[in-house]
């Protein structure tokens, strides 16, 4: 009995170290091919974008005197001499009204073992100033586009309901911006709306400023087409929420805020095959290590010879579902490889079992404990957050009904080995002689 445990140990180590070098060049693949693909993708349809708010600076012209002594022509005399220079002198002010809409399209698209949550934004900013100071001047506007590796069509930045058809971008401290300058004084109300329509991916995010901020009547609308929502890190959850038919409307209202955190939407992801696959194939020792502890208990019960080359060769189609998976999964959709590579590794235990043992115990005690340990834990990784807890449920369960079962096996009777012969009783009979 310790000699075949010895072996069935043995065999399961081994097969540990192939999961592990299985799972090792799958995460290796997986992660050159997201380096590549990613650029690919980031070059095609655009990066994560983080709408900044448009920047206001009021700007007037201040004369100031200078005063300096020079000296007087023909004497050894200075005087002391004034000049007027006019400078210009700029202020940070606010926005006292901000109303933005924002609505989602997301698409996701494959590329090699990956999906990529991509999607097209349509902006729509309506802004306005009140000038309140007693100054005359110019309001400069500044508009930062939130990446700039992206397209933006229908680009419209218009103030006061008028259009510049020739502003283009200019270059500021290394980024590429649109400024408007538009003359105030106190009382004017200044009106202006940007608005665009661009593509990206992962995330989007609208930041009110570096640091904290004030912000003044502010109202944020965002509609999505998916039901799954999330929000970044850092974001402010929404003051109230409605459900579409293919979404959410999502609306964030403030009066008068001070706050250092912005808005923002996380994509939902679509399940990535390629880290699936390695995360299942990592995990496939836990599975094989309860099938052979419920294969070896009740075997043992049923007084069921199973040699460890028959181990083997079980261990070995388990390793086939998770090799056959770890290339098919590029190629299908996940669930198509997912069901496949069950069916092959099933068929493969139970058409051989039944050999060995009978067809029955294949099907049954076999076949299903094959269905519970490596398809159903497998299967667990495709519910998010509940994996951990599925397979833990698994193996309480499992533990309970190997303690019940074998609570009455004496186990030092099972590893005693067979009993020795009694030893032989010489023969002490006198062997008769025959008299001539």
């Amino acid at each position: 009995m310790g000699k075949r445990i010895a072996a069935i140990v043995v065999i399961y180590l081994f097969a540990c170290v192939a999961w592990f070098f299985l799972g090792g060049t799958v995460a290796t693949r997986t992660s050159n091919f997201n380096a590549r693909l990613l650029g690919e993708v980031e070059a095609l349809w655009g990066t994560a974008q983080a709408q900044p708010s448009p920047e206001l600076v009021f700007e007037r012209k201040v004369k100031r005197i200078d005063k300096e002594w020079v000296s007087v022509p023909g004497t050894k005399k200075q005087k002391l001499v004034e000049k007027e220079r006019w400078e210009w002198v700029t202020q940070p002010v606010i926005l006292d009204k901000s109303h933005l809409d924002v609505n989602f399209d997301l698409e996701h698209r494959n590329k090699g073992l990956f999906w990529y949550s991509t999607y097209v934004v349509d902006f729509d900013g309506r802004y306005s100033y009140q000038h309140v100071s007693e100054y005359d001047g110019f309001l400069s506007i500044t508009y930062r586009f939130p990446t700039q590796r992206a397209s933006y069509e229908n680009f419209r930045f218009a103030v006061n309901d008028q259009v510049d058809p020739q502003i283009t971008p200019e270059a500021r401290n290394g980024e590429k911006v649109v400024v408007q300058r538009v003359p105030v004084k106190k009382g004017d109300v200044v009106p202006f709306e940007l608005a665009y329509r661009s593509r990206g991916m992962d995330w989007w995010r609208y930041n009110f400023g570096s640091d904290v901020n004030r912000i003044k009547n502010f109202e944020l609308v965002m509609s999505t087409n998916f039901e799954s929502i999330d929000f970044p890190a850092g974001t402010i959850s929404p003051t109230s929420k409605v459900a579409t038919d293919d979404g959410w409307e999502l609306k964030w209202e403030f009066d008068n805020l001070i706050s250092g955190f912005e808005v923002g939407m996380q994509m939902p992801e679509k399940m990535n095959p390629g880290p699936l696959a390695a995360q299942i194939s990592f995990f496939a020792p836990v599975s094989l290590g309860f099938f052979f502890l419920w294969m070896f208990v009740i075997t043992l019960l049923r007084r069921i010879e199973l040699h460890p080359i028959n181990y083997l060769f079980l261990a070995a189609a388990f390793f086939a579902f998770h090799l056959l998976f770890a290339y098919t999964v590029d190629h299908l959709p996940v669930l198509t490889a997912f069901g496949i590579c069950s069916a092959v590794s099933v068929f493969l235990v139970v058409s051989y079992l039944r050999l060995v043992v009978g067809l029955r115990f294949a099907a049954l005690e076999a076949g299903g404990s094959q269905l519970l340990y490596l398809v159903f834990f497998s299967y667990a990784h495709f519910i998010d957050g509940l994996t951990g807890l599925i397979v833990t449920i698994g193996s309480i369960v499992t533990l309970f009904l190997v303690m019940q079962l074998t609570g009455r096996i004496r186990w030092g009777e099972k590893f005693a080995g067979p009993a020795a012969p009694p030893p032989a009783i010489p023969d002490t009979r006198r062997t008769a002689t025959a008299t001539p």
